[in-house]
């Protein structure tokens, strides 16, 4: 169910993008950069201490930005179009990066080339597909885009089924383990409250060199947790989905107190 669930998420947030209002700036490629160059570093340090403990890291900082972050950075106060932009391209290059990760440093015998192709077309009708359909229905059928974006809160209640899914099958894989020793679990738990604490204010700090703390905080911050629970027990070890799952429940926690925080200065500022 996991890939129809996100496939459907995934459409009805890119029919509520308007493509002509994108605008790709600094602040979007310096994120992706540092995305990018994270996700490698992360991985290729902690994998001295323990592979399965790299693999959770990498999926920390490799998820693409959530489809949460327009209506969080909106609240919080962050440039609607900036956040829109890079939730988009964040996804496209995360879909091209991610087989390209996972070939090499997958334990399967099968050539580079094919493990990476093979994946890439796995997860094209996933993430690419449905801006496609999205772009395709707007011109083509537009009253019916209209009424798609019109069903935002769906696109709530999918990432929430999920979400729960997702959270289930890492529950289960734990339960089944052979080792008793849950050390490394732990750990992955620790790993992802650490890249949590790096990326939010990270983000903040590269957003402030163009004027928008609240957007580059969110857009390297915030993170499709599902889909990089999903992806990492279809492509690298189901452990290590514990970090991304536990990520989730780092960020919300971080998220709450930013929106405490804006709506108790608000309110300070009034009286």
């Amino acid at each position: 169910m996991v890939p129809y669930l996100l496939f459907s998420m995934l459409f009805i947030t890119f029919c509520a993008i308007n493509i002509n209002e994108m605008r790709f700036t600094k602040l979007n490629f310096w994120l992706l950069l540092i995305q990018v160059v994270f996700s490698v570093v992360a991985f290729w340090i902690v994998r001295f201490f323990h592979p399965l403990l790299a693999e959770g890291t990498m999926m920390c900082v490799l998820a693409p930005t959530a489809n949460s972050t327009v209506v969080i950075g909106g609240l919080l106060g962050g440039n609607k179009t900036t956040i829109t932009t890079h939730t988009l391209l964040c996804n496209l290059v995360v879909a091209i990066e991610a087989p390209i990760f996972f070939s090499l440093i997958g334990t399967s015998d099968i050539p580079f080339w094919h493990s990476f192709v093979d994946i890439l077309f796995k997860m094209i009708p996933i993430i690419i597909l449905p801006l496609l359909l999205a772009v395709l229905l707007h011109f083509v059928a537009p009253k019916v885009h209209a009424e798609i974006k019109k069903w935002q809160n769906l696109s709530f209640y999918l990432w929430a089924v999920t979400l729960t899914i997702v959270m289930g099958r890492t529950v289960n894989f734990i339960l089944l383990q052979d080792s008793s020793d849950y050390v490394i679990e732990i750990l992955l738990t620790v790993s992802s409250l650490l890249i949590c604490a790096i990326q939010f204010p990270l983000g903040r700090w590269v957003g402030k060199h163009y004027n928008d703390a609240v957007a580059g905080g969110q857009l390297l911050g915030q993170k499709n947790v599902a889909l990089a629970v999903w992806m990492t027990q279809a492509y690298l070890n189901p452990i290590a989905s514990i970090a991304p799952a536990s990520y989730s429940i780092w960020q919300n926690v971080f998220n709450s107190y930013q929106l405490w925080r804006k709506r108790r200065k608000e309110i300070s500022t009034k009286s």
